[in-house]
């Protein structure tokens, strides 16, 4: 009657605890899947500046190409680890409504900094011999890759750390430092990422956020004074 009792009590416990210790594993494991990636965001993210801020402010042309070349070696290298979804890339086509704000927006910003330029007395042209206009569909091309640089590797870490309200603001914070000691660039840049990050997380395509990019771009170079701009340098390359 005892050992009949002991194998009914032993048969009603070991069932009931079976199963929670998965949960409980199941649970450790994946808090440290999440603590672990976001060391590994990290991990991406600060080499990826470093190398870019190294681009920029390395002392001869040389060592800036070879920098530039890593990083984006670097950069692209890590975002094949991740392996995210065309959408995450924003890769994919915009909807009609985010290229008309995109574009409506930008034509706006254009259309004011003529005016203000008008306003003030300034020349436009303000520069008679640049830019030039062959090299604008390079610009084009330079600009969709700093869209793809900011928002499908920088703001998309960022957005899954802290979330999309907070990316916005580092991520633009982090594009308009790379872009100092020029004080027309730093400040147009944390404007303009502001924006671009803001319609990214929105709307999620760079496509027209690379072209928009290029029209504001130009649009500075033909309204500032190179005196002022430097032909657009950064970095080193402002101060030489």
């Amino acid at each position: 009657m005892e050992a009949a009792l002991e194998m009914a009590v032993q048969s009603n416990i070991l069932p009931a605890a079976g199963p929670a210790i998965p949960r409980v594993r199941t649970v450790w494991s994946a808090a440290f899947i999440v603590a672990h990636r976001r060391y590994f965001l990290w991990a991406q993210v600060i080499p990826a500046f470093l190398f870019l801020e190294f681009a920029l402010w390395a002392p001869t042309t040389n060592t800036r190409n070879r920098w530039a070349v890593i990083s984006l070696i670097t950069i692209l290298t890590m975002v094949l680890i991740d392996r995210p979804s065309l959408q995450r890339l924003g890769l994919r086509l915009p909807k009609t409504f985010g290229a008309s704000v995109v574009l409506g927006v930008s034509f706006v910003a254009i259309l004011l900094m003529v005016v203000l330029v008008n306003l003030v007395g300034g020349q436009i042209p303000a520069n008679q011999t640049w830019p030039v206009v062959r090299t604008v569909w390079g610009y084009v091309i330079w600009a969709l890759m700093q869209e793809f640089i900011l928002q499908s590797f920088f703001f998309t870490r960022f957005e899954e750390l802290y979330g999309g309200s907070a990316a916005v603001w580092i991520a633009a914070t982090l594009f308009a430092f790379a872009h100092l000691p020029s004080p027309v660039l730093t400040t147009a840049t944390l404007i303009g990422a502001l924006f671009f990050c803001e319609m990214y997380r929105r709307y999620r395509s760079i496509y027209f956020l690379g072209i928009v990019h290029a029209m504001l771009g130009l649009t500075i170079a033909i309204v500032t004074p190179n005196s002022v701009l430097h032909h657009m340098k950064v970095g080193v390359g402002y101060l030489q």
